[in-house]
């Protein structure tokens, strides 16, 4: 993956799918498993994956790290924040943020086959 520098790059990879059936992976972490370490420590995490949706269209927002809202056709939002690197490619748009240590916080990735 590489680290989100140019905004107008990434935009046009989101304009790519958009109005199309598509398949979501979206996941966050804080360090799920983490807990166990420090009982005080709060644990949330979101996992959601190879949801099939269709957005009327999706921007890129920040100054990095950026954030990502999908309009969904029907009604609704999809979006995730924190998001600093992108990989694309003939079928899929791969969206990271990884946090000063290195380790994944957020992941969202657009589809046009079913993730694995």
């Amino acid at each position: 993956m590489e680290p989100i520098l140019d905004k107008e790059i990434l935009q046009k990879n989101i304009d790519r799918y958009a109005l199309k059936n598509i398949y979501l992976h979206l996941e966050t972490t804080n360090g799920a498993y983490a807990s166990h370490h420090n009982e005080k420590f709060f644990s949330a995490s979101a996992y959601i994956r190879n949801a099939e949706i269709k957005y009327e269209h999706g921007k890129i927002t920040g100054s990095g790290p950026y954030r990502i809202g999908l309009k969904l056709e029907k009604l609704g939002w999809v979006y995730a924040e924190g998001l600093t690197h992108f990989e694309a490619n003939d079928n899929q748009l791969l969206l990271a943020g990884h946090g000063s240590d290195g380790k994944l916080g957020v992941a969202l990735q657009l589809s046009q086959t079913p993730f694995q």
